[in-house]
């Protein structure tokens, strides 16, 4: 009888473990060349979002004359920190991996952070790359450092304030001579590198104990005014507390800006922000401000912590 001319011979075992090898020692090559691609586009992307969103924040401050304008853009790399760029040029700003924060570059972006881009003249474009969900980095904060060093290094207590009754230096505040001054003396790790803050003083502020620094994780001039939000207070004499503010307008020199607090102009205004739990050190503070945010009534900026 013929045999047909139909019959098909398979592979072989050896033919099979060579062939899964091959596929192998390419997917080992490839797949990591194909995933910087994808990693580049991702950053590509972010850098130019982050370009339109500065180019949309400088005109704001332009056109409103509002110079406390702010945007913050979702990132869409999946990696932390730069991949594909070193150094990345964003409106002129020019920043190297290496360089850690600078005036116009705070922190590292992180995979599905976000970048706050704002504008003051005192400082001018303000990059802040921070973290966001499960794949967020810690900032690095010196929680042992004296929140007073900046106001205690400058001159200004010797100089501009030394008659003073009481005094309020909010970071927001736009055209400021003394801001400035304090932002100087600011180390790269501090908590003052994030939020919004304010040096103010109860009577003349010639005693620690009548100093007071406030710190909230929220841009105000993001939320507007009449809004009450958290903040961590550190008295001049080592204490913290942890209180409620309310958020308000002001204008410095024709310029608006949005305060950490509405005024506090007497010794009993103040004392009523100090009348809660005493927290012996920044850290124990900030693990309670942290709890804080979780609550309902604050829901809403749970999301601006350091990351």
């Amino acid at each position: 009888m013929k045999k047909s001319g139909n019959q098909v011979n398979g592979f072989t075992l050896v033919e099979l473990v060579i062939a899964s090898t091959i596929m192998g020692i390419l997917a080992a090559i490839l797949i990591p060349t194909l995933l910087g691609y994808i990693e580049q586009s991702h950053e590509t992307m972010d850098i130019t979002n982050v370009r339109d969103a500065y180019l949309e924040v400088r005109t704001a401050s332009m056109i409103d004359e509002f110079t406390g304008v702010s945007k913050t853009v979702k990132l869409e790399q999946k990696r932390d920190d730069w991949q594909s760029f070193n150094p990345v040029k964003i409106a002129g700003i020019e920043h190297y991996n290496w360089e850690g924060n600078t005036d116009n570059w705070k922190g590292v972006p992180t995979a599905n952070g976000a970048c706050e881009i704002s504008y003051t003249p005192s400082t001018g474009i303000v990059f802040y790359w921070k973290g966001s969900g499960g794949n967020s980095t810690t900032p690095n904060i010196d929680f042992n450092e004296n929140l007073h060093d900046p106001l205690n290094k400058s001159d200004l207590l010797s100089s501009s304030l030394k008659n003073s009754y009481f005094f309020e230096l909010d970071s927001k505040c736009p055209n400021s001579t003394m801001v400035p001054k304090l932002q100087e003396q600011i180390g790269d790790n501090s908590l003052l590198n994030y939020g919004t803050w304010a040096y103010l003083a109860d009577k003349s502020g010639k005693n620690a104990s009548e100093r007071y620094l406030f710190w909230t994780s929220v841009d105000t001039n993001a939320i507007g005014a009449g809004k009450k939000i958290p903040v961590i207070i550190s008295r001049g004499d080592g204490s913290f507390y942890i209180s409620e503010t309310t958020t308000a307008e002001r204008v410095n020199k024709g310029k608006r800006y949005i305060a950490i607090s509405d005024h506090i102009n007497s010794s009993a205004a103040f004392k009523t922000h100090t009348n809660g739990k005493c927290y012996g050190s920044l850290n124990e503070a900030y693990d309670a401000y942290k709890k804080l945010l979780a609550d309902e009534k604050y829901k809403d900026y749970e999301d601006t912590l350091p990351k």
